[in-house]
């Protein structure tokens, strides 16, 4: 029985077809249509189906899915087992409880920070208790980049590649570089500091489109035995809610 997941974000959508819960396709896309899915609906014989998608856009394909297969819609009345403490729940991003619910999944009975950096960075929080009381929202990587450009009158717009370290600020692209990466890292660590004072044996799950540039970054901190890198958890958590 294959299931088809599809995570629609600010920038790019993601879909993924699960085996029961193995991960047997992935794609990244810029845009997605209805025949794309229709392609992996017809070769993968796909079951069932569900949608997590932070805009208002996904409404087209959702109606193409309820047409084709079994279509589940992704709600964050979903309690799958945890106690969500959250005070909006309409205003939750599925993606952020999609997230909570792979967690709980995944590492059930342990602290779990959850780190998704992408057009923002989410920080989300579910106990070993599987209670979830909501996180903290920062801006993404890039958006600090395009922030210090259009808000000032003579920074340039810098671009960075994921590949490479910190560097000196030894110049003004390098000095834009350096406080946008340093200050990103020393808020992840401020972040991961705090959890770790509040809650015991803490693991820490990375994921997100800049997942990896955190993940190389962190490897050789006092926390990199705590650290997983997690790509795939927001589709790992549509897929649970689809095969309960």
């Amino acid at each position: 029985m294959y299931n088809l997941v599809i995570d629609i974000g600010n920038t790019n959508s993601k879909l993924a077809v699960f085996n029961k819960k193995e991960l047997v396709y992935y794609e990244r896309l810029k845009e997605l249509n209805e025949d794309i899915l229709a392609q992996i609906i017809e070769k993968y014989q796909i079951k069932n189906a569900t949608v997590s998608s932070v805009n208002e856009n996904s409404e087209k394909l959702s109606n193409f899915l309820k047409q084709s297969v079994n279509y589940i819609p992704f709600t964050t009345q979903i309690a799958a087992g945890i106690k969500n403490n959250y005070q909006t729940l309409a205003t939750l991003g599925l993606d952020r409880w999609a997230k909570v619910i792979a967690a709980s999944c995944l590492y059930q009975n342990n602290n779990c920070l959850m780190i998704d950096a992408g057009t923002c960075i989410t920080y989300d929080v579910l106990t070993a208790k599987n209670e979830y009381f909501g996180g903290s929202i920062s801006l993404g990587i890039n958006m600090r980049f395009e922030a210090l450009n259009h808000y000032t009158g003579r920074l340039p717009l810098v671009k960075w590649d994921k590949d490479n370290d910190v560097p000196e600020g030894t110049n003004t692209e390098n000095a834009i570089r350096n406080g946008v990466l340093q200050g990103v890292l020393n808020e992840v660590e401020g972040f991961i500091a705090l959890e770790n004072n509040r809650n015991k044996a803490l693991k820490i799950i990375i994921t997100g489109g800049d997942a990896d540039f955190l993940n190389k970054q962190l490897k050789n901190s006092i926390f990199a035995t705590q650290i997983i890198h997690e790509p795939y958890l927001v589709l790992k958590g549509l897929n649970e809610v689809i095969t309960l």
